[in-house]
């Protein structure tokens, strides 16, 4: 759908795809063993805008619309892995939208505009011990005193958890309030109280870190809440439209990688006498996987062009329809990816099992899509609710 894309656009795109090919993929491997990478890939995307392009300008962004961060989205998995595009995105997409949504002016000097820079790096904390997708259900509090909030709590995984310079913290300030008593507040990870509790091993993902964090009696001014008091469900149900549609295009991009490296092995592994791809079964295996890339792709297109309406154009709030569009988009490209995944490891046979394989890795780091961001049956439950099921 080029339509939706202006030479300046792709111009954006050949950035991130050089920034992705020659800068950070010759060194992945190094950095999925060492199960972390260098702070500087901050610093380097923010230098060439890659963070802020869709933010306004007056917030130290590109003043881009959303497209670029779809451009953004389908380069990144180029670099040859997920773990540092999804720290990335967190970065870009996840922990700060609220930020440029809601902050005011000393909000966006001392957290957004950093962040977008590279100079400060961001974490979201909304995911519990106790409470992942089911939002309402967290424990942490902040109880205000005086000009103050105190903050008591943990948070698990958590992406960029281990080097946060902040966390964009979801927490209770009326904790008999269910979900309306929920505020999003930023706190520095500098502050006394504030511990990383553990990193945690994960199956996929090596590259980024992932925490459990741990908050006890941490002093934060009022100042730095975001928006109203008791408005944060709120706050996040919209924040999570961008999150869960970014995931989708990158994923989608992934995907095609994906085939594309089973493709070229099915042609060069000989099986019985013939290439692999000489094969009807696999070519059929290969058209219905191409036929759902190809759904999933003009998906999540049609979600953004109602998110990129109504964020960027109109200044709306995310409509009913749109999140269904989104949450449909995640349930069906969560699918897709896995059956992916599964298939091109499949025609790669023993070798599909090696990690020396890059497939091998594109297999283990899809599993987290279908759970972070929101379950799929989670989603599957958002959709039969504005359907009035």
């Amino acid at each position: 759908m080029a339509s939706h894309f202006t030479e300046e656009h792709e111009a954006f795109r050949r950035t991130v795809r050089q920034f992705c090919e020659k800068e950070c993929a010759p060194h992945v491997d190094q950095w999925e063993e060492d199960e972390l990478f260098p702070r500087w890939v901050f610093e380097r995307a923010g230098a060439l805008g890659i963070l802020g392009a869709h933010y306004p300008e007056a917030q130290g962004g590109g003043g881009g619309d959303y497209w670029f961060s779809m451009a953004k989205a389908e380069e990144l998995p180029r670099m040859g892995c997920a773990g540092v595009p999804m720290a990335l995105l967190v970065q870009s997409d996840m922990a700060t939208p609220i930020i440029g949504d809601l902050g005011e002016k000393h909000h966006i000097d001392e957290f957004l505009a950093p962040a977008l820079r590279g100079e400060k790096i961001a974490a979201l904390g909304v995911s519990e011990p106790g409470a992942g997708s089911d939002v309402a259900g967290i424990r942490t509090t902040a109880k205000r005193v005086g000009d103050d909030y105190i903050i008591n709590g943990s948070k698990t995984y958590i992406t960029n958890g281990t080097r946060a310079d902040f966390i964009t913290l979801f927490a209770k300030t009326d904790p008999d309030a269910g979900h309306a008593g929920i505020s999003v507040i930023l706190v520095p990870t500098n502050l006394p109280g504030f511990h990383v509790s553990k990193k945690l091993k994960k199956v996929g993902n090596w590259s980024s870190d992932t925490a459990e964090l741990f908050f006890e009696d941490v002093k934060v001014p009022v100042r730095y809440r975001l928006g109203e008091e008791g408005m944060g469900f709120q706050y996040l149900m919209q924040n999570f439209q961008s999150e869960r549609l970014i995931g989708c295009a990158t994923s989608v991009a992934g995907a095609r990688l994906s085939l594309e490296e089973g493709i070229a092995y099915a042609r060069d592994r000989v099986v019985f006498g013939k290439p692999v791809i000489k094969r009807e079964l696999w070519q059929h295996k290969i058209a219905d996987l191409a036929i759902k890339i190809e759904a999933a792709h003009s998906l999540t297109y049609r979600a953004c062009e109602g998110y990129n309406e109504e964020k960027y154009v109109t200044h709306q709030s995310v409509s009913f329809e749109t999140t269904k569009l989104i949450s449909m988009a995640k349930v069906f490209v969560g699918d897709m990816i896995s059956e992916v995944a599964d298939q091109m490891m499949q025609i790669h046979g023993g070798a599909g099992y090696i990690e020396e394989y890059r497939i091998a890795r594109a297999w283990r780091d899809q599993r987290l899509f279908r759970i972070g961001g929101g379950t799929s049956e989670t989603m599957r439950y958002y959709i039969a609710k504005i359907m009035g099921l």
